[in-house]
């Protein structure tokens, strides 16, 4: 008898508390309940960090809410945010948004500019002295890619492969972009596969091997590309479906609205190469579901990889 109270009063106090914490939160956006916006971890995570302090008190700024940035140490652990309520906004990568909208109906509503295109490719990279010289080359090849979620460090360099029935001999995951260029810089891999993106106005180089010219201000020289892929959505930021619409209508105009300041482009250059933000919907991204199915493959099972 006596035991059965003690797991009565167990029971009693463990609903309570969870009547407490739950009640405590507040509403999204205030002291207790701040927007999670979480970065995809693409780049250096110190950078990251850094920046995501200027994009938070812009934020607080000009809009209501308050804001908690963190950045995971995956793509994945991005996306299954979303279905823990530990995200309610995140800077996803194309695929990783796939995964996000399938599972957790999150919602792309902005997606990125880089020098005035909407689109994006993948290339796939070798030490400019290596004899790999076309895509041929790189079979039975040691490779890397960036993250089993990354589109252009992915999705569709193994959708290449497959059309060109190439099969490395032995792959790794470098987890970011910039590692995939260190490795093929270094001669630890011979071959890899990082987003691209085209010289700017300026001739500037504005590919992933850009993320290395301070490590390796030759890097140009030293990594030449063997190909590009077929173009891709560039990256978007998105949203948990259930969070009021009225939140995320203010939050999206106040991002816009800071990409259009200098801090702001300078802000979303250094961490994701971005020049603007326009709006978006899920549609937009119908071509990588699309490319999805070449594959023979779902998003879920690509990303246990």
């Amino acid at each position: 008898m006596f035991k059965k109270q003690i797991i009565l009063l167990v029971g009693l106090f463990a609903a309570l508390a969870m009547t407490s914490c739950t009640r405590d939160r507040g509403v999204p956006g205030s002291e207790k309940n701040p927007l999670k916006f979480l970065l995809v971890p693409s780049v250096d995570a110190k950078l990251l960090e850094n920046t995501a302090k200027d994009i938070k008190v812009y934020l607080e700024k000009n809009t209501p809410y308050k804001y908690e940035f963190n950045v995971p140490n995956s793509y994945v652990a991005v996306v299954e945010a979303f279905g823990t309520k530990r995200a309610d906004i995140a800077s996803l990568n194309t695929f990783g948004y796939i995964m996000a909208h399938d599972r957790y109906k999150t919602q792309a509503r902005i997606t990125f500019i880089r020098h005035g295109s909407e689109t994006y490719q993948s290339q796939i990279i070798s030490r400019a002295d290596s004899k790999i010289k076309v895509l041929k080359d790189i079979d039975k090849k040691k490779f890397a890619y960036v993250d089993p979620a990354s589109t252009s460090g992915y999705l569709m360099p193994a959708k290449l492969f497959m059309e060109a029935k190439i099969k490395p001999a032995e792959t790794v995951f470098a987890n970011k972009h910039d590692n995939v260029v260190m490795m093929v810089y270094q001669k630890q891999v011979d071959a890899g596969a990082t987003f691209y993106s085209p010289p700017n106005a300026k001739g500037e180089m504005e590919d992933a091997r850009r993320l290395v010219l301070k490590q390796y201000p030759d890097v140009a020289d030293k990594v030449k590309i063997i190909q590009l892929t077929e173009p891709i959505p560039n990256d978007p930021i998105v949203f948990r479906e259930d969070l009021p619409e009225e939140i995320k209508e203010t939050v999206i105009n106040a991002l816009m609205t800071y990409m259009g300041t200098e801090e702001g482009k300078k802000v979303f250059g250094d961490i994701y190469g971005i020049t603007g933000m326009v709006r978006a919907t899920d549609a937009r991204y119908d071509g990588v579901r699309e490319m999805l199915k070449t594959l023979g493959k779902s998003a879920a099972e690509l990303s246990k990889k």
